[in-house]
């Protein structure tokens, strides 16, 4: 059987969505599986072992662009797909393979997608008291990505037949080699990777200064760390302050590697501590010992899946609010989650890596 996934925006939920390829795999050994992917998520699938092809799906995003989504739909159907698994809720990313006359179109009901999709599911969160502003609210406990994306390889309303895999994503040894060669990553010393920033907005991001004193506290533990600060152009700033405030030799890599590069050298990282963002995923997928630090988000909707993972989170009254601003103006949820606390979480972790390496010798 053929299928075709029409992959999320978004690094972290291209991680998430690993999980039920995996499943596709399992219940099609023989199937091919082909991702329409946008250029901010292609490298993600590129390093799964259940992918066959990447496809280019740029500039589908955003607008309508309805007979731009024709044409790609046209591609699609000469490609002959059995079926169509449709991962972001949009109405829109559900036109191609509409268009494509793809048989089975498969997705969540999302958006308006009624006509688009032909076997469709309708995921029912969980309800709970949790507090509020004024007292006991009722929020909804939305179920984790991971297994949102995985019910789809099961039929709608089914429930899912027992616990879902964590992702895994895969980075060639000779991947790793040559970014340690072209950014000069010597091997005299541990290499920690900081990830400053989240693009949702600063409601996610733990303060600079917090950051820079978790530098030090690295440098001062192990005084051979190479410390690497690694994201997007826009994040740069970020780094820059940290680096200043740090007055260590941090290396400011922010905007400067392409994101394979970035997967590399976070493969080969000794820890990695980040905000809830893309490379946290991926650094949970890539088995890395990991502290990730939550704001307003929610880490029993989007954790970092991985028996290396620590997760942070002050779990205040107010959280998680989900706002990309904190609405009450002080930040308390990543202000008061100290870099001392970070840095210890950050100390289990890798005792956590060093026991499981001692077990398999």
């Amino acid at each position: 059987m053929r299928t075709l996934i029409i992959a999320p925006n978004w690094i972290g939920d291209a991680v998430m969505s690993q999980p039920l390829l995996a499943l596709l795999k399992t219940q099609d050994p023989t199937g091919r599986i082909e991702v329409l992917a946008p250029g901010a998520t292609a490298p993600v699938y590129q390093a799964m072992p259940e992918v066959a092809e990447v496809l280019s799906a740029q500039n589908i995003s955003g607008k309508l662009q309805l007979r731009m989504r024709w044409r790609l739909g046209r591609l699609l159907a000469r490609r002959e797909f059995d079926r169509c698994y449709v991962l972001p809720n949009s109405a829109k990313s559900a036109l191609a393979p509409w268009f494509a006359r793809i048989p089975q179109r498969i997705g969540h009901r999302g958006e308006a997608r009624v006509g688009l999709l032909n076997k469709r599911h309708d995921p029912r969160p969980a309800r709970q008291r949790l507090p509020g502003e004024e007292g006991r609210v009722e929020r909804t406990l939305r179920m984790p990505m991971v297994e949102h994306y995985a019910q789809l390889a099961f039929a709608p309303g089914a429930a899912l037949p027992g616990a879902v895999a964590d992702p895994i994503l895969a980075v060639p040894a000779s991947k790793q080699i040559e970014v340690r060669d072209k950014f000069s990553i010597h091997n005299q010393g541990p290499v920690m990777v900081l990830c400053p920033g989240a693009e949702y907005g600063p409601a996610k991001r733990w303060p600079t200064r917090h950051f820079a004193a978790l530098a030090v506290l690295m440098r001062e533990r192990w005084p051979n760390t190479q410390v690497l600060m690694l994201g997007s152009a826009k994040e740069r700033p970020l780094a820059t302050e940290i680096a200043a405030l740090s007055g260590q030799p941090l290396r400011n890599l922010c905007g400067e590697t392409s994101l394979p590069e970035a997967l590399a050298l976070i493969a080969l990282a000794h820890g990695v501590v980040s905000n809830d963002s893309g490379l946290m995923h991926v650094a949970a997928a890539l088995r890395r010992p990991q502290v990730a630090l939550f704001g307003s988000s929610d880490p029993r909707h989007t954790p970092p899946r991985s028996p290396l993972a620590q997760i942070q989170w002050l779990e205040l009254a107010c959280s998680p609010c989900f706002e990309r601003q904190c609405p009450l103006g002080h930040l308390d949820c990543l202000n008061k989650l100290t870099p001392a606390r970070a840095f210890e979480s950050l100390s289990v972790a890798l005792q956590q890596k060093a026991a499981r390496s001692s077990e398999q010798d």
